[in-house]
Order: structure tokens, then C-alpha cells, then sequence
């Protein structure tokens, strides 16, 4: 029997992408950016201070660092709170040594629950991101749209009024979203989205609401993801890490500035025994010519600029 011909139509068929928020296009052939004192590579460490409640049920979306143990999970909850009492202390110390400034994504139950690190973030002038409520409210496709319009609005409203920062940025938890994620975001303000793992350097992002900017926060080179879940070596953390400025720093040469994201999880590398890893990363990095260490809003301001 033959086939009808409406069997090889394809309507919703056509050329480009398989969304509109943003123009495909070749890093490698834009105009090349200038950082200040023409910097070649642009530092951007994002320590996350996030919690985990002691109730987590991971459902219907589990969260990174989801627990694995029957309620109460003592083990993993204090394991997780181990950032936020310690290891987040370390890794300020160590980046203060460095002269490095930060952009800190932070839960709003991190804000409320401890105001003393929103302190500790302020008098350093680092930025605050936005980075959901805490770690049991994930964003996901299919949920009730005003759910999700209460969980954008509770974060940024709550970590504007505790820290008294504008909440440029926005990273969802787990890079997590659903489709009307962007456009709630940008209706609360935010200037940009670090959840698109799919350039080097920022581009304009559409929403129906306004236009945000796509920061490119890494996922490859994400402390949690390479120790915690793939189970890499902390050497091989490093080497990463070092192979990925070596290959930016030597691209800037011929393409113009570039932007190395380091994503830190004080709960995983603020360990005694991580913590040296990390700074033997960092030393390298900062003992280059030509490297900005920059929080997120002002490595787009500096981008923007540059925009014709």
C-alpha cells in the first residue's frame, strides 16, 4: 500500500532553531571585546551558598546534591549546611588572599536563615545572583505557572531586601527551567540568565517581557559535578581548570577578550583537604598577564558597552 503523500509533510518544519530567545551565531567571528587595561581573560568565580532542607523530596524534578537516604538524612543535611558554616569561609579567605571578586548565586532561605553571609558578601562589594528559594523548590516544565511566578518573585524580592543589591543575575537551581522561566525572571528585573551552557561570551537572550543577556556560568569545569558526581580526582579538577585558561587566554590573542567561569559549591570544595586544589588553580590563573577578576554585572556592563 502506498504512502499518502501528506506522510513526508513536515508543517512545523523550517530552517534555524527549535527556539527564538536568541540568533544562532559563530563566537569566533563577532568583534572582539576589550576588557579593561585590555585584559585578555576575564575571571568570574561564582561560589553558590545554597540549602537543603531537611524535608527534601526531590519530586518531581530532584535537585543537584539531592539526598539518597530515607528522612531524616542527618548525614547529607549537615554535610550540605558544612558549606555555609565552614567551607564558604575558606574559600572567601582564599579569594580575598587573591584579590579575586566573586558573584555569590544564594537561595533566599540562605539570606534569611544566615544574614551574616549576605554581610560577608556585601563588605567585600561581591555580587549576589539569584538562584531560587532554596534547594527543594526546583523550576520545571509543566509546573503551575503561578508557583513558579511566587518562587521568581519570593528569591529576588527577598534577597533585594535583605541585601540591598539590585539582583542583576539569575541561575536557576540544577540550570533548571521550564519555558516561562526567562520571562519571569525578566519581569522581575534581572538583566541576565547564567542558565545556557552554549557560549564562551555573553549574547542577547529574547523574552516576551524584555531582552536579557545569556553569561556563559560554566557547567564543564562546575566543582560538584566534576568531584561529587563524575568522581574526578582533585588534581584532575585542576588540570582542567587550567587547561581550559590556557586554551581562552591563548584565543584572546587573535579573537578579542574571553571569560573563564569557575562554579564553586563551598559544601564540595571547601573541604580541608580540596581547598589547596582550588588555589593552586587560582595562583595559576591570577599569575598571568591581562586576567580580570570581575563579578557578572560587571563583566556585561563592560560587554554591553561594546555593542553596536
Amino acid at each position: 500500500m502506498a504512502l499518502p503523500n501528506e506522510y513526508l509533510k513536515y508543517p512545523i518544519r523550517k530552517y534555524g532553531m527549535d527556539q527564538d530567545y536568541y540568533d544562532w551565531s559563530i563566537t569566533f567571528r563577532r568583534t572582539p571585546v576589550v576588557w579593561p587595561n585590555k585584559a585578555r581573560v576575564a575571571l568570574w568565580v561564582t561560589p553558590a551558598l545554597q540549602w537543603y532542607p531537611m524535608d527534601l523530596e526531590g519530586k518531581p524534578v530532584a535537585p543537584p546534591g539531592m539526598f539518597n537516604r530515607p528522612y531524616p538524612d542527618y548525614r547529607n543535611y549537615s554535610h550540605r549546611d558544612y558549606g555555609l558554616r565552614v567551607g564558604v569561609f575558606r574559600v572567601m579567605k582564599l579569594l580575598d588572599d587573591l584579590g579575586i571578586k566573586a558573584s555569590v548565586p544564594m537561595n533566599s532561605a540562605v539570606a534569611e536563615r544566615y544574614p551574616v553571609l549576605v554581610e560577608e558578601v556585601n563588605k567585600r562589594d561581591w555580587e549576589i545572583i539569584g538562584h531560587g528559594v532554596h534547594m527543594g523548590r526546583m523550576h520545571y516544565e509543566g509546573m503551575d505557572e503561578n508557583l513558579e511566578k511566587e518562587f521568581v518573585s519570593e528569591s529576588i524580592a527577598t534577597l533585594r531586601r535583605i541585601s540591598g543589591q539590585p539582583i542583576r543575575g539569575w541561575l536557576s537551581i540544577g540550570k533548571s527551567e521550564s519555558s516561562k522561566t526567562p520571562d519571569l525572571v525578566a519581569s522581575q528585573g534581572v538583566e541576565y540568565l547564567c542558565d545556557w551552557a552554549n557560549d564562551d561570551l555573553p549574547y542577547e537572550f529574547r523574552t516576551s517581557k524584555k531582552a536579557l543577556w545569556s553569561m556563559p556560568h560554566t557547567l564543564e569545569i562546575d566543582d560538584r559535578h566534576l568531584l561529587f558526581e563524575l568522581k574526578q580526582r582533585e588534581s584532575d579538577y585542576v588540570q582542567q581548570i587550567k587547561d581550559q585558561f590556557d586554551t581562552l587566554y591563548r584565543e584572546s590573542e587573535q579573537y578579542g577578550g574571553r571569560i573563564l567561569s569557575i562554579a564553586l559549591h563551598p559544601w564540595v570544595i571547601g573541604h580541608p583537604y580540596r581547598i589547596r586544589y582550588l588555589a593552586e588553580a587560582l595562583r595559576y590563573i591570577v599569575a598571568h598577564d591581562g586576567v580580570w577578576a570581575a563579578t557578572g554585572a560587571d563583566i556585561l556592563d563592560t560587554f554591553r558597552k561594546q555593542q553596536g
